[in-house]
């Protein structure tokens, strides 16, 4: 048993980043290989890590344990019974839609979470679904606690598809789930209009009042809250107002940069001693804005730098594969049938935003029911011609090059050009990672559009540009500034 976890621990070390397995596999632990049943038992700290673990690494433990003893081996995930010790060291990855029931071992009682060896989905995404029994005592106490929340419960981990523009969004989401207040607090999300913000945050919402329906959770607008202070003010119940916002477990606030329109100065005035409160009290804090804090226009910089200090995390535009996917779980939500190819077919035409591709998935829809016909890529086209055209007459790789080389001072021809200065070789390299997030054209194609280079040479530029971006806030606005002028 031991021998075999090494050998799984050294290999996911490689497969996996030092964050990724520090979050997900170093909590985990061996309970038992039982030989006879050829069940393969791993102890997760917590019922989230257990389920999140069993779909997110499931698959891949199966296959390393199929791997070892010559066999097909069941993985179960498991949670033991609190103050039972724990077993020795273990680590474990899968992909499954996870059942739950109770049993007992020889080890403890556990709350048990099968990993199946079924890799059919794409992006698998963990479920926060409460046991049978759970379920059953969900009363109306905890129904009014979802109403009062102002969370939209359909909106959960599970709806959530995930890919590499989210992925560690939604493993910081799952820390602040089991631990609120006392990890990541704030937990700052920016990104742009549609990627999937609110989604994220509703979701951590949700897993809480799902597992301790007592908590007091509340999830408004930032536009709201400010409303809701004038009419404290107005009706003399600001006092009121107060306590029953430093009453609350968690705070989820949304679109928090509407803060600095028109200097709410009284507005920010009061949500920084609100912020102070909740903070001193361990009571968890989430904010979307559609940018990083220290960008924030009009906002007090002691707010600013209040943001700053839990965790601040950027979800980015849906990758490819990432789209289709998105694509054909809303197609499946709605019972149609979508083939891959339609699906990759509106992926490629739409780039920016999650909610520009429900929303062209329901005119397809639409113009395949009204027509009373299948859904293939040619009655796509049909449904989505204007778009097409609009594509086509928008965005070239000549346009964002003129755009990039007046933004950044430098001559057009500096763009196919050999010079290797910074001050051009920069600019070159914002120019390709542009061309590959708003055109549909192949690495190779951008290379030969910028003076012949290699297609290597534009791979590195677009990687060096999504990670330098990560760290800059000062590029990354004038990524977002360069997208918007070229969208027009």
């Amino acid at each position: 048993m031991l021998v075999f976890w090494q050998s799984c621990l050294n290999q996911l070390k490689k497969e996996l980043t030092p964050q990724q397995f520090k979050a997900w596999i170093t909590p985990l632990s061996a309970v038992e290989y039982d030989e006879k049943s050829m069940v393969l038992k791993i102890n997760a700290p917590s019922r989230i890590k257990a389920d999140a673990c069993a779909r997110q690494f499931g698959e891949r433990l199966h296959t390393l344990a199929h791997e070892y003893w010559g066999h097909p081996v069941q993985v179960v995930f498991v949670v033991s019974a609190k103050g039972h010790p724990k077993p020795s060291p273990l680590t474990s990855l899968n992909t499954s839609t996870s059942s739950i029931t109770s049993s007992t071992s020889s080890v403890a009682p556990f709350a048990q979470y099968p990993a199946s060896n079924n890799a059919s989905t794409a992006n698998p995404v963990p479920s926060i679904t409460p046991t049978i029994e759970a379920q059953s005592k969900m009363d109306e106490a905890n129904a009014l606690a979802f109403k009062q929340s102002n969370l939209e419960e359909e909106l959960s981990f599970n709806s959530l598809v995930t890919g590499k523009a989210n992925q560690l969004a939604k493993m910081i989401a799952y820390e602040v789930v089991e631990q609120p207040g006392r990890k990541y607090n704030p937990f700052f999300i920016y990104g742009g209009v549609g990627v999937g913000k609110t989604h994220l945050m509703h979701a951590i919402g949700n897993a809480v009042l799902e597992h301790s329906p007592s908590k007091k959770v509340r999830y408004l607008f930032a536009n709201t809250y400010v409303s809701e202070i004038v009419k404290a003010y107005q009706n003399n119940k600001f006092d009121e107002f107060k306590t029953y916002y430093q009453n609350l477990d968690m705070l989820l606030i949304d679109d928090i940069q509407f803060f600095g329109d028109g200097k709410k100065e009284g507005t920010q005035f009061a949500f920084f001693e609100l912020f102070e409160s909740l903070i001193r009290d361990n009571k968890q804090i989430i904010i979307t804005s559609d940018r990083y804090p220290k960008a924030l226009e009009g906002i007090q910089e002691r707010l600013r730098s209040r943001f700053e200090s839990g965790i601040s995390i950027e979800i980015e535009p849906p990758e490819l594969e990432m789209r289709v996917g998105i694509l054909l779980k809303k197609a499946d939500q709605e019972g149609i049938a979508l083939s891959e190819s339609v699906a990759f077919f509106i992926a490629k035409l739409l780039r920016a935003n999650v909610r520009e591709l429900e929303g062209a998935l329901r005119k397809v829809i639409a113009y395949s029911r009204f027509h009373k016909q299948e859904i293939t890529v040619d009655s796509t086209k049909s449904a989505l011609k204007d778009l097409l055209n609009n594509n086509q007459d928008q965005i070239s790789i000549e346009s964002i090059q003129k755009v990039v080389a007046d933004y950044y001072k430098i001559s057009l021809v500096d763009m196919y050009s050999k010079k290797r200065p910074k001050n051009i070789a920069f600019p070159r390299q914002i120019a390709m990672y542009l061309v590959k997030e708003l055109t549909q054209k192949s690495l190779p194609e951008i290379g030969a559009s910028f003076g012949g280079r290699d297609h290597t040479t534009v791979l590195h530029a677009v990687r060096k540009i999504n990670e330098d971006k990560r760290v800059d806030t000062k590029l990354n606005h004038e990524l977002h500034l360069l997208e918007q002028i070229l969208k027009g």
